[in-house]
């Protein structure tokens, strides 16, 4: 079969125009590979070992665009692959190749990703290894990079959080008000021992005003439904729920 034209395409393509009506797209590296330039005939076992070969070359790119959109770890990567129903060697050379290019490395996303949570949330170290552990990164790797989260940032960064959790639970105090703060302290993935040692240099005094202001809307709430122990029981309990205490004088 002869080759009638080439057509570029964008992405380093082209398509390859046959004399039998057929249109095929190949990478420009295929094309040189086999020569089609200068041989410009082909016959289907040519086109067998041809197609194979453009989808290795398909499985690479794809990859390649993948971790540049997104720097992923190899587990990540080799799970995105599967997806796409490639074949599982092809996916290895593709994984290979981009290791020995250095675009694919374990270490350097790991890097990466402690810096990048560091910077743009709230997560403490337990929470970010653990969700390396979850991308299938080696756990020396995870122990030896989480290093860059030092004592000292984790504090700063603590010390964020507990403020803003100040501010934003106006309507708690008291030991709830601390509890909460543990607990989300906790879930963000921070050691409860460094926990317990910052906690303890903020104090938690009940605010006054904001138990009488509390007690009126809940007296309100509930006044109509509850009266005499009830209504003071009722209210006592939601108080206490929120780490306030009021006694009408």
């Amino acid at each position: 079969m002869k080759i009638l034209k080439f057509k570029k395409k964008p992405n380093g393509k082209y398509s390859v125009y046959l004399d039998d009506g057929r249109e095929f797209v190949y990478y420009e590296e295929v094309i040189l590979q086999y020569e089609l330039l200068l041989k410009k005939e082909v016959d289907e076992k040519d086109l067998l070992s041809i197609h194979q070969t453009n989808l290795e070359y398909d499985v690479y790119y794809v990859a390649l665009n993948s971790i540049k959109s997104r720097f992923k770890s190899i587990y990540e990567l080799r799970e995105f692959l599967r997806k796409k129903e490639y074949p599982e060697e092809m996916i290895d050379h593709a994984i290979d190749k981009l290791i020995q290019q250095r675009y694919l490395d374990d270490r350097l996303f790991a890097k990466s990703y402690i810096n990048t949570q560091m910077i743009t949330t709230s997560h403490g170290p337990l929470r970010i290894k653990n969700d390396l552990y979850q991308k299938k990164v080696s756990s020396s790797i995870i122990e030896e990079e989480i290093a860059l989260f030092d004592e000292e940032s984790q504090i700063e960064k603590m010390k964020k959080i507990i403020e803003r959790l100040i501010r934003s639970n106006r309507t708690r105090g008291g030991l709830v008000l601390k509890q909460k703060i543990i607990n989300d302290l906790k879930t963000q993935g921070y050691e409860y021992d460094l926990i317990s040692r910052i906690i303890s240099s903020y104090s938690f005094p009940q605010d006054k005003d904001l138990a009488k202001k509390e007690y009126d809307k809940l007296y309100k709430k509930y006044s109509s439904k509850y009266e005499g122990y009830e209504l003071a029981n009722k209210i006592r309990e939601k108080m206490f729920q929120k780490g306030l205490t009021y006694e009408e004088e």
